[in-house]
């Protein structure tokens, strides 16, 4: 190469690196926070991206997102938190209760975008659903709030029965009290008993199965919260192998062969709360913004399941039905 050649592609080559760099180092990062771990959420981080993508944002392109994941530990989220406002991310996606607790107690300064099943206000995570204030705003399914409807809905199939259990996940205290409270009062009105287990793990989950033929209940509800969000299919699995009628939240309960399943449509609620950290990005205040709801609901119903149980759904209950699986 002659020297006049290789001297103009060294500067070139200069001229180009910085610009490069600059490039890199103007890309805005989002801090995304999780109770659970990537390999149970990917439907959901999936759904996130999408809205992230409609908010015009694709990560690697012109976003960065520094993941944090606390695996189902609760107590590592103060700390996961803690590290996102160190590193002074944009804005911090923190999905789950959990996280978006933790994150809101990291930070007042940081714009944060939640994604709960729960109610914000009663959380402490906003003031107002239409004017939230502050640096947080988010996403809410609602889920807790209609639990009562899964305990009528699973009365409606099981007419006789006078005893139903509730189970409860100890790594979300707030969702699992209010999901007990709700629902204890439905019961208490259309005068069913209700017993309540907790669970925090696998084998204490199958151990609540084991003991549901032993004190005769009729059915369970499975309560929110995200650590039950990544057991679905084991949860669908118990209820065949111990021959319980179960009523949850998520259509994929059902449709990995779960009875019923009644709530809002998860993925929407990423895809939503992907929108608005993309709307933040792009300049707009957390307490300009209102704190949506997921309005979707569905009612999912499995006739196989139901056939499996001997049981056979009431007609005004499948003419409700948005779904029936054969």
């Amino acid at each position: 190469m002659r020297r006049r050649d290789f001297l103009k592609a060294i500067g070139g080559s200069a001229a180009v690196w910085p610009f490069s760099a600059v490039a890199q180092a103007a890309m805005p990062v989002v801090g995304f926070l999780n109770f659970a771990s990537p390999a149970s959420y990917k439907t959901q981080l999936a759904a996130f991206l999408k809205g992230l993508h409609e908010a015009g944002y694709i990560e690697g392109q012109n976003v960065a997102i520094e993941y944090r994941w606390a695996e189902r530990q609760t107590d590592r989220l103060p700390r996961l938190a803690a590290d996102l406002v160190r590193r002074q991310v944009v804005v911090i996606a923190a999905t789950s209760t959990p996280a978006a607790i933790a994150a809101k107690a990291a930070t007042t300064s940081i714009p944060i975008v939640f994604e709960t099943g729960g109610d914000p206000i009663s959380l402490g995570l906003v003031a107002s659903l239409n004017r939230p204030d502050g640096n947080v705003t988010g996403v809410t399914q609602g889920n807790v709030a209609i639990a009562p409807k899964r305990l009528q809905l699973l009365h409606e199939l099981l007419p006789s029965a006078t005893l139903v259990t509730l189970l409860v996940s100890t790594t979300d205290p707030s969702s699992g009290e209010a999901n007990v409270r709700e629902v204890q009062a439905a019961a208490s009105s259309i005068g069913l008993k209700l017993q309540v287990f907790k669970a925090n793990s696998d084998d204490e989950i199958e151990a609540v199965f084991a003991k549901l033929n032993h004190v005769q209940a009729s059915g369970l509800i499975v309560g929110g919260g995200p650590f039950f969000v990544s057991k679905v299919e084991r949860l669908a699995a118990l209820a065949a192998r111990y021959a319980v009628p179960v009523i949850y939240e998520f259509r994929e309960f059902a449709a990995a062969g779960g009875l019923m399943s009644y709530g809002s449509e998860i993925a929407e609620a990423y895809r939503l709360a992907g929108v608005y950290v993309g709307r933040i990005l792009k300049g707009e205040k957390p307490s300009e913004l209102p704190v949506q709801q997921a309005t979707k609901v569905e009612l999912i119903v499995n006739l196989k399941s139901a056939k499996a149980l001997n049981l056979t759904v009431p007609l005004p209950l499948l003419g409700r039905a948005d779904e029936v699986i054969e």
